[in-house]
């Protein structure tokens, strides 16, 4: 397991490494811009739909899928009910979002000029599709994870920074405001075929008549309400705040943006390194003997919260270093160096609680406890809107990360809490 840790953790530095170099070139061009404000706003539903819907199928997929290969039954037809489940959603989504871009805009972004609402659709309609070539990718990578093939399912993401890149640098003038949009497009396609290939030559994907009946299918679907309320409720948050940013100043949400980039550089690297690993790893522990899953769980917690709290200090202590030496050039004054670099600080404070939180997550999804996870999320919700009401009125743009941090810190403290108390029921 600690082995796969660091190997998936080595991949994705170098994974985001070229995505950190791409939000650089991004700062260098944009600055905090109304086109980069737009296209973040034109991300956030195909994001939301992905982090909501198709991430939470992705996480009830492999432990059931993992239950369902301990029965000796043919995998084949579970394989296939997963992919339509996963294509159905998608353009069933996809719809939906088509048809609500309007009110969805009115309803949380209202008082813009034309213009700036002609940016987003402009953007939104080129992102549109890859919410399908995501959703494929996602039940591929997860299909990697349960025969360890990591190195592969977390390299993909490289394929959007680089045609981003490449679309910036050499395309900018040819695509203009299009460019960001139509660059995440190309790399959503990319990612998809070649994890597809992938997955081929490695005679993973296994497809028969799709079996809706059998007890893994049906143990999955009942879990999927709940994954998917949680992931709604998660979801919501970035929108909630994004929503209050957009109340202030223009490019204040280009501002919170670039605040996050540095502590999701780190924290990203952590996550997706765990989770990618713990998943299965969890799943497959749980079904053979729960009480030694519950004891590395807690000794995890406790090396990864320490290394990370000494890892953050010095960075919390040189932050306006940072943000001024990696973004500080062209659009990107030393004044949004400034901004970026406070905002940096509140969020590096919460980095160790949210990524010791998603390390119960993945513990707890392995268990099937997504009703009580579903529960944690829409209180998290409803404290989000509140702090980030009250906090947005006492310190401005400082609020959000302030009610970002305090969000962490409770909502890691109660699932630690009742992933403790599990062991009385084992």
């Amino acid at each position: 397991m600690v082995m796969n840790i660091v190997a998936v953790a080595a991949v994705t530095l170098i994974v985001k490494g070229f995505g950190f170099y791409k939000e650089v070139v991004i700062a260098s061009n944009f600055g905090l811009s109304e086109l980069l404000d737009t296209f973040l706003i034109a991300s956030l539903v195909p994001g939301f739909i992905y982090q909501v819907f198709l991430s939470a199928f992705k996480s009830v997929f492999i432990p059931n899928y993992i239950m369902e290969q301990k029965t000796g039954r043919s995998i084949a037809s579970f394989q296939a009910t997963s992919f339509i489940v996963t294509i159905s959603t998608t353009f069933f989504f996809m719809l939906l979002a088509y048809l609500f871009t309007n009110t969805f805009l009115e309803l949380f972004f209202p008082n813009h000029t034309e213009a700036y609402y002609h940016l987003i659709k402009v953007q939104f309609f080129f992102l549109l599709p890859c919410i399908l070539f995501w959703g494929l990718s996602s039940l591929l990578s997860g299909l990697l994870n349960i025969h360890d093939e990591f190195k592969y399912s977390t390299i993909y993401p490289v394929f959007t920074s680089i045609s981003i890149l490449i679309l910036l640098l050499f395309f900018k003038d040819v695509f203009q405001e299009k460019v960001l949009a139509i660059g995440m497009l190309i790399g959503s396609i990319l990612e998809f075929t070649f994890l597809a290939l992938i997955a081929k030559s490695k005679k993973i994907i296994q497809i028969s008549k799709p079996d809706f009946k059998t007890d893994g299918t049906k143990l999955m679907f009942n879990q999927l309400p709940a994954k998917v309320s949680s992931g709604f409720l998660s979801g919501l948050i970035p929108i909630t705040d994004q929503y209050f940013a957009a109340q202030l100043v223009v490019g204040s949400i280009a501002a919170l943006n670039y605040a996050l980039k540095i502590p999701a550089f780190f924290t990203a690297i952590a996550v997706l390194a765990l989770s990618r690993v713990l998943l299965p790893h969890f799943s497959k522990l749980i079904a053979n003997n729960k009480h030694e899953a519950s004891k590395q769980l807690n000794r995890m917690l406790k090396f990864v919260f320490i290394s990370l709290v000494l890892v953050i200090i010095p960075i919390i202590v040189f932050s306006e270093n940072i943000v001024s030496f990696i973004f500080e050039r062209n659009e990107f004054t030393s004044q949004d160096s400034l901004l970026v670099s406070e905002l940096q600080i509140f969020l590096l404070i919460g980095a160790p609680f949210y990524i010791c939180d998603n390390i119960i997550v993945q513990f707890l999804t392995s268990l099937n406890k997504n009703a009580f996870m579903a529960y944690v999320s829409f209180g998290s919700m409803l404290l989000n809107i509140i702090l980030d009401y009250i906090f947005l009125k006492l310190y401005g743009i400082y609020g959000i990360v302030l009610c970002t941090t305090t969000l962490y810190i409770v909502r890691s403290l109660v699932l630690f809490s009742y992933a403790n108390k599990q062991k009385k029921y084992y």
